[in-house]
């Protein structure tokens, strides 16, 4: 594979999908406060396998199963630092095993909190300091790098304060990263989210910036809102809503990538599907954009599965 900087700058990728979602379709229960990491726990063949699903619809860039991964959730779970470590570079592996060479693995680093559970991630109400919280990303973030990723994907980060925090935990990090704001977050009201995709763009490492997790028509607002100049990475989920009290979805699934044609000509460069969205709807999108990268293997694919 090229460097993933160089395939950035000269056209689209496809990511994939929710990885969770297809976990829960495998028989997984999720409801748990460890969610997919308990499956990378309990079943990593499952969390090889569904991303080699996505591999097959067309997935340029897989995401690792790390969201969650925390070293404060899963100590209380009783597992040391040490097993910790471990689980979050089995995570890049399991991907690179799953990507066979033909695709970019991104180490997820999931916000704090996603650790929590509990959908402050729609709230970015932490009551942490900025240096806090960059103490708590960079030892996350230091071991999925040492473990060889592509690049980092740091997603649904929820506040301004949250992401200067990141910025510090990025700098001397020598892996590529993305910064994905969580753009239904009511921290980033008003003119929050602007700022806050300028100091993401600006932070060390960083290729590209924009949002996930959110509603579709969301991603128009954050790509107005992305600075000139900056590659955006956009990934919505498939229409429904999380509602954090009941643990479960809400709202009908719409077509996700309705506007992605769209999205392209406002400076995506990564671009796939966050919670809700199958293979079926990455092989939709590859087949949707086209062009190179995106070959008839996907468009036949899309079709098998009945996208």
């Amino acid at each position: 594979m090229p460097d993933v900087r160089t395939a950035i700058a000269d056209r689209p990728l496809i990511l994939d999908g929710g990885l969770g979602t297809m976990l829960e379709a495998r028989g997984h229960d999720l409801t748990g406060a460890l969610w997919s990491a308990g499956v990378l726990i309990d079943a990593p063949g499952d969390v090889r396998d569904v991303h080699a699903e996505f591999v097959a619809a067309g997935a340029e860039v897989i995401t690792t199963a790390s969201y969650q991964l925390g070293y404060d959730n899963l100590g209380a779970a009783g597992y040391d630092g040490a097993a910790v470590d471990g689980l979050l570079a089995a995570s890049v592996r399991l991907a690179r095993e799953a990507a066979e060479g033909r695709a970019w693995v991104a180490a997820s680093v999931g916000p704090f909190g996603a650790v929590r559970a509990d959908g402050s991630e729609y709230t970015g109400d932490y009551g942490m300091t900025v240096a806090d919280l960059a103490r708590w990303h960079r030892r996350r973030i230091e071991v999925l790098a040492g473990a060889g990723p592509d690049l980092l994907a740091i997603e649904t980060i929820a506040s301004p304060a949250e992401v200067e925090a990141i910025a510090l935990a990025l700098e001397g990090i020598d892996v590529p990263a993305w910064i994905s704001l969580s753009a239904a977050s009511t921290a980033f009201e008003g003119d929050g989210l602007a700022g806050a995709l300028a100091a993401a763009a600006s932070a060390p490492g960083v290729v590209a910036v924009g949002a996930n997790c959110c509603a579709p028509p969301l991603i128009t607002t954050v790509l107005d809102r992305v600075p000139t100049g900056t590659a955006a990475v956009v990934y919505p989920n498939s229409g429904e809503t999380w509602d954090a009290a009941s643990r479960s979805w809400r709202g009908e699934a719409g077509a996700a990538f309705t506007e992605a044609e769209a999205w392209v000509d406002a400076g995506a460069r990564l671009i796939g599907g966050c919670c809700r969205t199958t293979p079926a709807d990455i092989a939709a999108l590859a087949a949707r954009l086209g062009g190179p990268g995106h070959s008839d293997a996907a468009v036949a694919n899309h079709d098998r599965i009945g996208g």
